[in-house]
């Protein structure tokens, strides 16, 4: 018995194992067809597949047909850094329209070139001159950042503000690269399917997804274009404007001497004021004043004429003596 069921067992074990090995051919036959079909992902059947236009879904069925792949193997290869670096100084310097020369000079010795440039007067404190203040904004390659700012510093006597800020924008720009793949393969799709399109419908519907994909291809390109602008052009601001005093001097002579310059703006402001009160007179004079004198005098002569009148009346008329009494 014990032999028997032993050799049952054993012939059990043996059919199983040829069911498995009848069973991996079909296996390996199926794996190397689907290997095949994805090594040939542009096959004349799923290219009917995918041109064949149904109805209102033909833009979705693109989309679903449209593959990463491609963006996935772009990525493999090494990539450039994408860093936007800018930078701000503000200089002490005795002539600032002399190292706004220079300043423009060494931009443009590097590659590069001015962009904006202000010049503005700017009040001392306490009552002290005015001094000149220029703003300028220069832009130079990115290879030439390092070198324009350290000749920018020697173009000022001190240094008394510097800011320098770097933006990594790498990522974004891989994205828009992968972006742009794909919207490009979506729209070169779309295409042969405009080609194959029958219906007028198919055509519609077509032409409106492909209306889409190109606006939003034109809105990636403007925006990588931007960014490789950033990239590969530093922005400098160099700000500069005279040495300034570290401590004021106060003291009596200087009171005196700042008292007697206040009296002095005082008597000029009390004189300008005069004068433009008399200017202002003028005219009242010319058009009220004139007009009374003349009428002043008008109404004077009417009765010095009339006075001497009534006296020649007077001498004229025969004396009259009263009449003798009874």
């Amino acid at each position: 018995m014990r032999l028997t069921a032993t050799s049952l067992s054993t012939l059990a074990l043996l059919a199983l194992i040829g069911c498995g090995a009848a069973s991996r051919p079909g296996e390996r036959q199926v794996a190397s067809s689907s290997n095949a079909s994805a090594a040939a992902p542009n096959s004349p059947t799923q290219d009917q597949a995918a041109r064949a236009p149904q109805g209102g879904g033909a833009g979705q069925a693109v989309v679903q047909n449209v593959s990463l792949q491609q963006a996935d193997q772009s990525q493999n290869a090494p990539v450039e850094r994408k860093i936007i670096r800018n930078a701000e100084l503000s200089l002490e310097t005795e002539e600032p329209p002399k190292a706004m020369r220079r300043v423009a000079s060494i931009a443009e010795a590097r590659g590069g070139f001015v962009v904006t440039s202000e010049s503005r007067q700017q009040a001392g404190t306490d009552g002290g001159k005015a001094f000149e203040v220029i703003t300028l904004e220069a832009r130079v390659p990115a290879s030439q950042f390092d070198a324009t700012i350290n000749d920018i510093r020697a173009a000022g006597s001190r240094v008394t503000a510097e800011k320098i800020t770097g933006q990594d924008v790498t990522e974004e720009y891989i994205d828009l690269e992968a972006r742009l793949r794909t919207q490009k393969a979506l729209e070169a799709q779309l295409l042969d399917i405009m080609k194959g399109a029958h219906a007028v419908s198919d055509a519609i519907t077509v032409e409106r997804e492909l209306a889409n994909v190109r606006t939003e291809i034109e809105r990636l390109e403007g925006r990588r274009r931007f960014l490789e602008n950033q990239t590969s052009l530093s922005t400098i601001k160099v700000t500069l404007q005279p040495p300034s005093p570290l401590v004021s001097t106060t003291g009596f002579f200087r009171s005196v001497r700042s008292a007697f310059g206040d009296g002095i703006d005082i008597a000029a402001a009390i004189t300008l004021f005069l004068i433009r009160v008399l200017l202002a007179l003028i005219p009242l004079a010319v058009f009220i004043g004139l007009p009374f004198f003349f009428l002043v005098r008008y109404l004077a002569r009417r009765a010095r004429r009339r006075a001497a009148f009534m006296r020649e009346i007077q001498a004229q008329a025969p004396e009259v003596r009263p009449a003798p009494g009874p």
